[in-house]
């Protein structure tokens, strides 16, 4: 979540963690140069367990590891909200890593990576996560898991990777269209809370976000038959009720649209939680993960 208008209202964690899109990667970003595959360790990829920095495409990005590091299973990538470091998944990611290898990263402009050097698009972040990859997952397959934000840039990475891209896991991600339907659904004459939610929210979607990620609606694109695991909160907007029920049916439309994503995609409302699904149900998030991920290594 982006911690300055987290502030102003609790509910603004939900809206103000959208990266747009429907963009159709090209090529370019879809593979690293062989100077980046060359230092990926092997076909498991590199096998520290820990945290520490790495370089990709010119910039350090902070990086942590741990679990089996055998190549019988594929990687999980924990990918955290807006604002956030991966140290908000962490309890998440030890949680998995007791049965199965995972990584997550903090992307340019959060936790302990370098800052972005200027606005960023769909196109950067999905540029850095390869090259994250190319050196943390070697040969593996990948599940994605991501909240919210993560969850999104997730959601638009897949399509175009799904030749190592395998599962994916949506923790409350950010709709694919939350420009449009925020507007639709709290007014521009709106005073008081629903305002700082609305305003928050295009605010950053116009790049005022500590990635400097600038955001826009899209389609959602498909990832052919992969499972994936999409989960909602069941109550966010406790601090707007005025349109709370309005955009509790915005938040769940849009979930409903992330399943266009796969023809194996299944939705779960996540009983007594909030938008951080991993910490207030940590239970259905391990159990999502876990099962995807247990497909994934029976495929291969």
């Amino acid at each position: 979540m982006f911690r300055t208008f987290a502030k102003a209202i609790a509910a603004i964690a939900v809206v103000c963690t959208v990266v747009g899109g429907g963009l159709v990667l090209n090529e370019e970003y879809g593979k690293a140069s062989s100077e980046d595959k060359d230092a990926a360790a092997g076909s498991a990829g590199d096998t520290f367990t820990g945290v520490k920095k790495i370089r990709v495409d010119g910039h350090t990005v902070n990086v942590s590891c741990s679990g089996r590091t055998g190549t019988d299973q594929p990687l999980v990538m924990l990918m955290p909200g807006g604002g956030e470091g991966l140290g908000n998944m962490a309890q998440l990611q030890k949680s998995l890593s007791k049965t199965l290898r995972v990584c997550s990263y903090d992307r340019l402009g959060e936790g302990a990576s370098d800052k972005a050097d200027g606005p960023q698009y769909i196109e950067d972040s999905s540029r850095i996560l390869t090259q994250v990859l190319d050196r943390l997952a070697g040969d593996r397959p990948v599940v994605l898991a991501g909240h919210s934000l993560g969850g999104y840039i997730a959601a638009r990475y897949t399509p175009a990777n799904t030749g190592r891209v395998k599962g994916l896991v949506l923790l409350d991600a950010t709709i694919p269209h939350l420009t449009r339907d925020m507007k639709r659904t709290i007014p521009a004459d709106a005073q008081g809370a629903p305002a700082q939610v609305r305003d928050g929210a295009l605010a950053a979607n116009q790049g005022k976000n500590p990635e400097q990620f600038v955001i826009a609606d899209g389609p959602v694109r498909s990832a052919g038959h992969i499972p994936v695991q999409i989960l909602e909160h069941e109550s966010e907007y406790t601090q707007v009720p005025e349109y709370r029920p309005a955009l509790e049916r915005m938040w769940a439309k849009g979930q409903q649209e992330w399943r266009a994503i796969s023809t194996d995609s299944h939705l779960t409302t996540a009983k007594g939680s909030g938008h951080y699904i991993h910490k207030d149900r940590p239970d259905l998030a391990l159990k999502a993960v876990q099962d995807v991920a247990t497909r994934v290594a029976h495929q291969r």
